[in-house]
């Protein structure tokens, strides 16, 4: 009889068949460790670049110093804050232009904030803070620190500043007219001693709109005013070693200028079927100037040399008193209307033009001190000298050889400044 075979239990394993399975899940279990490990360190490498690069592009700019003054440090991230809130939210062109003024402006803040600290005059962060929330300004270290410049000024002023200057001082009743010429100083000096009022000649002839407007009476003024009121340094030191009662001789002041030329103008081409004018010109200072180099050209001379040498338009130097092509109305009305009048001919120089909406520099002061004595200061003098030591201290601060002032920046640099202050 057949020998039966005996079936295994389902759902058994032999011992071999499990010591075989479980290696097998072991295998599984190294190689799927393997694999998530790998995974975590690509994961992580590239996470890790990401972070990097966002650090060397974003993060590491920001805080790269770009400013220095002393001992302070001003890193990107400050100067891309005052960047933004000076250009008040016009264009990247504009930011680009004002990054000079920028600099300029952090760095003469820095030195107001340390020179006032030297001088124990100091500015809470309460005094800003109220300051920004009171006007509604950003919260951050770079408009924080304009607030506290200007207020620091204030306080300089007060305390600083406005008890260096007396309540009276020595003054002196001046008279004073600016005249464009020699020749016509002369014809001044004449009409004087002829018994012509200065006031009368200096309201008449007198190119400064102030003397002009009062009839050349400045009143009484103290040493270090007139700078300001005349926009010139030349007229306070002699006013003030000038004997009364004496018209004083020319003083002549090349820096001064005035609404007044004199053109000498040549039309070289024109367009046929148009308005269009090819004008060479020069501008000068005075009628006696004009009437000599006209004289010149007249016997003779070039027109290109003389423009080159003493034509007051800016270029001329270089460009030869070239205008370019003019047409009705690109220039004052003196100009347009010898250029495009019918009568012009090409290359024919033109008479001595006036022009009063020209502008030239250069003319001679005549004054007269009528009066001194020590009064007391109106408030007008008075804050001009307050406003004077103030700036003499701020032009200290600027010009002392000791204060350590440098800016980083490059064209790198201030291309990334503006992106930056241009996303917000």
């Amino acid at each position: 009889m057949a020998k039966k075979k005996v079936e295994k239990p389902k759902g058994k394993f032999t011992r071999r068949q499990l010591s075989q399975w479980q290696r097998q899940k072991r295998r599984q279990r190294i190689i799927l460790s393997i694999g998530i490990s790998v995974i975590a360190v690509v994961v992580g490498l590239v996470t890790a670049g990401i972070y990097y690069g966002w650090y060397l592009a974003e993060y590491k700019p920001l805080k790269q110093t770009v400013i220095e003054v002393n001992d302070t440090k001003f890193n990107m991230d400050y100067f891309i804050q005052a960047l933004k809130f000076q250009a008040g939210g016009q264009p990247g062109q504009y930011m680009l232009f004002l990054i000079d003024s920028v600099v300029e402006k952090i760095q003469q803040r820095e030195l107001i904030r340390q020179g006032a600290l030297e001088l124990g005059i100091t500015i809470s962060d309460k005094e800003v803070n109220d300051e920004l929330k009171n006007h509604d300004l950003p919260h951050n270290q770079a408009v924080s620190d304009i607030v506290r410049v200007e207020l620091l000024l204030d306080k300089l002023r007060e305390e600083y500043f406005e008890p260096q200057v007396p309540l009276s001082t020595e003054q002196r009743h001046i008279m004073a007219m600016f005249l464009e010429s020699e020749a016509q100083v002369a014809e001044a000096k004449d009409r004087l001693e002829a018994g012509e009022e200065f006031s009368e000649i200096a309201g008449e002839l007198s190119l400064d709109s102030l003397t002009k407007e009062n009839n050349g009476d400045l009143g009484w003024r103290p040493q270090g005013v007139l700078g300001k009121l005349l926009v010139t340094s030349l007229l306070d030191d002699y006013a003030f070693s000038s004997e009364v009662g004496v018209i004083s001789q020319p003083l002549y002041d090349e820096e001064k200028a005035k609404s007044l030329g004199y053109w000498l103008i040549r039309v070289l081409e024109r367009k046929e079927g148009s308005d269009e004018a090819h004008v060479q010109a020069m501008l000068l200072a005075s009628e006696e100037e004009a009437q000599s180099i006209k004289a010149r050209l007249d016997d003779g001379e070039d027109f290109d040399q003389l423009a080159s040498s003493h034509s007051q338009l800016p270029g001329s130097s270089e460009d030869k008193g070239d205008l370019g092509w003019l047409t009705p109305g690109s220039m004052s009305q003196a100009v347009s209307d010898f250029v495009f009048a019918s009568e012009t001919e090409l290359n024919m120089v033109s008479g001595i033009i006036s022009d009063e909406e020209a502008t030239t520099t250069g003319g001679y002061w005549l004054f007269e001190v009528l009066g001194s004595d020590t009064r007391e200061l109106a408030d007008e003098d008075r804050n001009s000298l307050v406003d004077q030591a103030r700036d003499d201290w701020l032009a200290s601060l600027m010009d002392d050889p000791e204060n350590k002032v440098i800016s980083y920046l490059d064209d790198e640099m201030r291309a990334f400044a503006v992106s930056k202050a241009q996303a917000g």
